[in-house]
């Protein structure tokens, strides 16, 4: 028997195979799939099952074109309402592959339809534990992203409950060496306490959850329920979208047109930029949003574009336009993007550059947005007079920004803040608009100003 994980560090997501007796079964797989025919080719092995734990809300899945491409049979709760082809996989059942099995368990709390797969050896020992969004290393799945959509939704505190007695009546129960293998890793929005490590035992997680210790049903809810991170735009989006099945990864991708430097954009349609911000700030496109291709790409564009808008991509070579497209589709947004452009001839605007000095010594000249989230704001602000918004609301916020003095965008590290200077830059004319970028490292650490 064989376990191997794939994790996309972008999306701080984990998906396995289990192969035995020259059969593969997938757990939870990215939108892209060639990963696991790859490793199915190399191991010679067919793949026969793929199992969803639950409707991800971060990611699409290909559970449905791994279906199509290999016949795989799909198994998922019945609880979830699945319009693809499936097989119920819950409470009782199993998949035989010759002398292991794998058993379904259901435990509802991150979502009402989610389920974990107990692995049982050849031995008959219950070794490992697919915990899909419901048991973390250090953590539990968040009880609060399914009020309103899937087949099932549920308040947050009812899903807090399930999740209760999911972890007490049942995965506390298993031995203490049951390996547990997570769907998700540190930076996943799933749950708000990770560990680095993306792996556990059931005897670790007894020892070191906070969600696992002791504490009545009440306190639980309360614990679990306080301080989650946001919740990005796109989420209830990809829930539906897992629900019914995506198409094709390749097929999908190659649908989106590339234009020429010097076609002339729809003027109504959002412009992404993703070249780094030294190249943005040098000439962009007037209104364009700078979101820098980096390792949370795909998370921030969910979170500042809504899953109805259309959208120009805009990058600096072939390369990475392709790389920036395949980002894009994780999360089901590719039939957004409009088209694909290298940089247009008409991108000529610049970026106002800041006194970094005259603004250390006079913070109050200045309109001062902290876009760092909720949780950071509440460690403390780094400027006393700084209005938080959090880059994911910034769009909807802007009527909320004094247009008296010139203003200053910071967030913790500077990518963040690019993007947000780009979006108050496309609408405020009136005063200049300035990029604190990567030197709110330094103050934060010198104190140079008032914390």
């Amino acid at each position: 028997m064989l376990i191997n994980q794939f994790y996309d560090k972008g999306l701080a997501h984990a998906s396995y195979a289990v192969i035995h007796a020259g059969k593969m079964i997938v757990i939870d797989p990215t939108r892209d799939p060639q990963p696991y025919y790859d490793f199915a080719r190399q191991h010679e092995v067919d793949i026969t099952g793929v199992i969803e734990t639950h409707p991800h809300a971060d990611f699409v899945s290909s559970h449905l074109e791994i279906h199509q491409t290999t016949g795989a049979t799909i198994y998922v709760s019945k609880l979830t309402g699945a319009e693809y082809p499936h097989e119920s996989f819950d409470d009782g059942d199993v998949i035989q592959i010759d002398d292991i099995i794998l058993k379904a368990i259901n435990t509802p709390g991150h979502s009402p339809d989610s389920i974990c797969i107990v692995l049982e050896d050849e031995d008959g020992k219950e070794s490992a534990i697919f915990t899909g969004d419901t048991l973390f290393v250090g953590d539990v799945g968040r009880p609060d992203l399914r009020e309103d959509v899937g087949n099932i939704t549920a308040k947050k505190e009812e899903l807090a409950r399930q999740m209760y007695h999911s972890t007490r009546d049942k995965l506390m129960h298993l031995p203490k060496h049951t390996i547990v293998y997570p769907a998700h890793g540190p930076g996943s929005l799933c749950g708000k306490n990770m560990s680095p490590d993306l792996q556990s035992t059931i005897g670790r997680e007894l020892r070191e959850n906070y969600a696992l210790q002791l504490m009545d049903e009440l306190q639980f809810v309360k614990t679990l329920t306080t301080d989650q991170p946001f919740v990005p735009k796109y989420f209830g989006w990809d829930v539906q979208l897992n629900k019914k099945g995506a198409a094709m990864f390749d097929e999908s991708i190659k649908n989106i047109p590339r234009l020429d430097a010097g076609t002339v954009l729809d003027r109504n349609t959002l412009v992404i930029d993703t070249r780094t911000n030294e190249s943005f700030i040098k000439g962009h496109l007037a209104g364009a949003i700078n979101l820098q291709n980096g390792g949370k790409f795909e998370t921030w564009l969910g979170s500042i574009v809504a899953p109805n808008e259309k959208f120009y991509i805009i990058a600096e070579t072939d390369e990475e336009m392709d790389e920036v497209i395949n980002k894009t589709a994780k999360i089901g947004y590719e039939t957004n993007i409009r088209a694909g452009i290298l940089l247009p001839n008409d991108a000529i605007e610049t970026s106002a550059q800041l006194n970094q000095d005259d603004f250390i010594q006079n913070p109050d000249h200045y309109t001062i947005i902290d876009v760092r989230n909720n949780s950071e704001v509440q460690d403390g602000l780094i400027f006393n007079s700084a209005i938080p918004i959090p880059l994911p609301e910034l769009r909807e916020r802007l009527a909320e920004i004094p247009t008296s003095k010139p203003i200053v965008v910071h967030c913790a590290a500077g990518y963040r803040s690019a993007a947000a200077a780009s979006i108050i830059a496309a609408q405020v004319k009136s005063v200049p608009v300035y990029d604190l970028s990567e030197a709110i490292v330094d103050i934060a650490k010198n104190k140079s100003v008032a914390l």
